[in-house]
């Protein structure tokens, strides 16, 4: 196995993690106007969701899956109309709502803890047999193949949604100027659960994936978050496709960069991009 194809499929993979966790991020900072920082830790629901379903309920993987799925973007859908919503209702400043997703993300993370305990899991039962593909020298697992061949569907599927339909007109709006999409008859509260939904549901989608291909713990939603929140800043915020080229961008440094260096650097350097970044270019790669 050669190590340069090795490290540019490893990166190819963790980019497209990357990229499921920012596409929902970003959509829902493009209508909401506020780091939405429970996302991480519903991304690690879906993967429980279907943990649960799976080995306790003996249910059907695809079945199970399109249940996490589901429930991932439910819960964010509720915690939009339940939490953030009567505070934007109550003129709530962006400061107030990052701080009252701090408390979602600590209660769901709290809750799974106790459901599931804190130890790690694991969502394939086939680890040991999964089939895997060689690809100009390195190796890719049937799990990875499906990682990235999802992301790519949902990436089509997102552009399709937002620049082909009437709804996707509605959301670019509310990205623009939500006050403005209220005067041409916008319901901007009903519009932005929805994409509460659809961003949790592809956050779900991500926890799941990572479930099927590492595990799961509570925790990682933590991860999730920041590695979430760095490719939407380095990226562009509230941009989709800047979230997909911030996605990948981290994936190939921190995989390229624990090629000479220990792997317990790998965070730190993308915290080094982050700062550079942040100091040469705040808006990102793509602006709004």
């Amino acid at each position: 196995m050669d190590i340069i194809p090795q490290l540019i499929l490893n990166s190819v993979i963790a980019g497209a993690i990357y990229t499921l966790v920012a596409l929902g991020f970003n959509l829902i900072y493009g209508t909401a106007k506020f780091s939405n920082l429970a996302h991480g830790v519903i991304a690690a629901i879906g993967g429980y969701a279907v943990f649960y379903l799976t080995k306790t309920l003996n249910l059907n993987v695809y079945i199970a899956i399109i249940l996490g799925v589901t429930l991932a973007g439910l819960v964010g859908w509720a915690s939009n109309k339940f939490i953030y919503l009567p505070l934007r209702k109550r003129k709530a400043s962006n400061m107030i709502l990052f701080i009252a997703s701090l408390g979602v993300m600590t209660a769901l993370q709290a809750i799974i803890a106790m459901l599931f305990s804190s130890q790690f899991k694991t969502l394939s039962q086939d680890i040991g047999t999964q089939k895997l593909f060689k690809i100009f020298g390195g190796v890719i697992t049937q799990t990875q193949v499906i990682i990235l061949s999802s992301t790519i569907f949902i990436i089509a599927g997102l552009a399709l949604l937002l620049y082909k339909t009437r709804f996707g007109k509605a959301v670019r709006a509310i990205n623009d100027d939500e006050e403005a999409a209220q005067i041409i008859g916008i319901n901007t509260n009903k519009i932005i659960g929805l994409v509460f939904f659809i961003g949790s549901a592809i956050a779900g989608l991500a926890g799941i994936l990572i479930g099927f291909d590492t595990g799961i713990e509570p925790t990682m939603g933590l991860d999730l978050l920041f590695k979430g929140m760095v490719t939407s800043i380095i990226g562009g915020a509230g941009n989709i496709y800047g979230g997909i080229l911030g996605g990948f961008l981290i994936g190939f440094v921190e995989n390229f960069s624990i090629w000479r260096i220990s792997g317990e650097w790998k965070d730190a350097i993308v915290f080094m991009l982050l700062i550079v970044f942040l100091i040469f270019r705040p808006r990102g790669i793509i602006n709004k």
